[in-house]
């Protein structure tokens, strides 16, 4: 039994692999060839780690899809823990679920992609200890309780300003449902692994916070181990893991998609006892990343600092600009071009923006409007040219058309460390701490220095430094989207990792949802078409 953990441990595996095929960017190779072999530095994995092929509970469920309802008889392997020594084995756990039955016909899984789908929102704890079937991880930091369970004891701290911006990952289709990615790809034929992961409310006894940075990215990568390290005893092709994430999650399944393999994770992996195997994934799905938290509060001020808090007041206008300005300098250090636009800074960011993401999204939600609805909608929203059938307008219009912006100033690193943020970079007894020198010199003075682990632990949780890096281990297939209402964290976000990636010359499918705000997902079926396009897997009946 883990330190903290009160879950009886249990042990599966997952894959049958196939190498992922080369593909080079001016002579760097994104993921190459994604290998169950493990990377130099790693622990070794005991036999507790293999998995127990009979421990399933077959199951029955109705999935609803694009194409009607499907009925899916599945192999359900629950709460297995993924590390040989585990801090809390209710959050370092993981649920498989294995489709043999669609709509009364046999499927072959064998060769079956893998789509690992994590949970986590807020950077709040995410278990699978409770759950009943395929779809249903616990989640904490839902807004209104959706998504999930309802808290764990250990992880019900109340929660500070900006929290339930930054959490929740229920995710909602063009209709306002619930849609569960998980449930599609088991529908689809896919193999589907739900991990569990420590989160940063999780205090022990001694008032220890043991879920803080970089614990969730450890555990997801320790699970995406597991999975590799049981090749051939399950069904599932374990060079083709897909990753899915939102908010917080969509960060760290785009953090799991950089940074594959490298070996700044081994010490925290050989510490919990991650098993034998490469942590690399093939594709990363990304839905609203709270991602680059180091200059996550610039980001927000560049893109939302013209707009009105809630109350209806601006925010501090002195501290927005000097975080918009010190924005600019860090879009310049970026060095990113795109195709028409040149070097990307931030003079011209909103129009790559707008031309690349706004009015696509615009576009495509009006003209799927029957006659008599784009009238009307037009007619709400008259700063929308519709002209030949495309949508223009100006950045300046589109802010005012989003309204008040969600966070508060500091958006990220709050003055008075009451952000979840603040939380994520906590230490031992220490629940909140700054993790940038703006914040930190504005309460502490100038003279004031980041604790020495923090910028070690913003690179361990931060993508964008591993795509920097040209880390050799990064996914080759990324899909990324985000609302074009999500003023969770600055569009900015959403605009570099894509323009990033591409410049590697990664396969990138980012898009924005017109009039969506957090958690927005308007095409789930396409998402499970692209990992079959990508992947090149078609569901096998027997």
């Amino acid at each position: 039994m883990g330190k903290h953990g009160a879950v009886k441990r249990r042990t599966v595996v997952i894959g049958l692999g196939t190498a992922a095929g080369a593909a080079a960017a001016g002579g760097f190779a994104l993921n190459a060839r994604a290998t169950d072999s493990a990377p130099a530095g790693s622990s070794t994995a005991p036999d507790t780690l293999t998995f127990d092929k009979d421990a399933f509970t077959e199951l029955t469920a109705t999935i609803s899809t694009d194409d009607g309802d499907k009925k899916v008889k599945y192999h359900f392997y629950k709460a297995i823990t993924y590390v040989a020594a585990p801090v809390d084995e209710k959050y370092q756990s993981l649920n498989v679920s294995v489709p043999v039955e669609i709509d009364g016909e046999p499927v072959d899984a064998t060769r079956a992609p893998i789509l690992m789908a994590n949970s986590v929102g807020g950077y709040m704890p995410s278990s699978v200890a409770d759950a009943t079937g395929v779809g249903g991880a616990a989640m904490t930091g839902a807004p209104g309780g959706t998504g999930g369970a309802s808290p764990s004891a250990s992880a019900s701290a109340s929660a500070g300003a900006g929290e339930v911006e930054s959490g929740g990952n229920a995710q909602l289709d063009g209709r306002g449902q619930m849609v569960s990615n998980a449930k599609l790809a088991l529908a689809a034929g896919y193999v589907v692994v739900e991990p569990g992961a420590r989160g940063r409310t999780l205090v022990d006894s001694d008032g220890t916070y043991y879920g803080v940075a970089p614990a969730a990215i450890v555990d997801l990568k320790a699970a995406v181990r597991y999975v590799r390290f049981n090749k051939g005893r399950i069904p599932g092709d374990t060079d083709r893991i897909v990753t899915s994430g939102t908010s917080a999650g969509g960060a760290l399944s785009a953090l799991l998609g950089a940074s594959g393999d490298s070996p700044l994770y081994d010490a925290h992996l050989k510490e919990i006892g991650a098993a034998d195997a490469s942590d690399a994934i093939f594709a990363s799905g990304d839905w609203c990343p709270i991602a680059d938290l180091e200059h996550a509060d610039m980001a927000y001020e560049w893109n939302w600092g013209a707009n009105k808090l809630s109350s209806g007041a601006l925010a501090d206008q002195t501290v927005s600009k000097e975080l918009k300005s010190a924005f600019a300098d860090y879009q310049a250090s970026l060095k990113l071009r795109a195709e028409g636009f040149g070097t990307l800074t931030a003079r011209n960011l909103d129009e790559y923006l707008l031309k690349t993401y706004l009015e696509p999204a615009a576009t495509r939600y009006l003209g799927a409007l029957s006659e008599s609805e784009r009238s009307a909608y037009l007619t709400s929203n008259p700063f929308i040219t519709w002209s030949a059938g495309k949508a223009t307008f100006t950045w300046a219009d589109f802010l005012t058309h989003v309204g008040a912006r969600k966070k508060g100033i500091p958006a990220f690193d709050a003055f008075d460390l009451s952000s979840g943020e603040n939380n994520l970079f906590g230490k031992g007894a220490t629940k909140a701490r700054h993790f940038t020198l703006y914040s930190l010199r504005h309460e502490s003075g100038g003279s004031a220095r980041l604790d020495s682990d923090i910028p070690e632990k913003l690179k361990l949780m931060n993508p964008t430094h591993f795509i920097a890096e040209r880390n050799k281990g990064m996914a080759r297939h990324w899909w990324i989207r985000v609302g074009t209402k999500d003023s969770d964290t600055s569009l900015t976000v959403v605009g570099n990792l894509a323009a990033s990636l591409k410049a590697l010359g990664a396969d990138v499918n980012a898009a924005m949802y017109w009039d969506k705000g957090h958690g927005a997902n308007d095409d789930a079926a396409d998402f499970i078409e692209w990992i079959a396009q990508v992947t090149g897997y078609r569901n096998r009946k027997k």
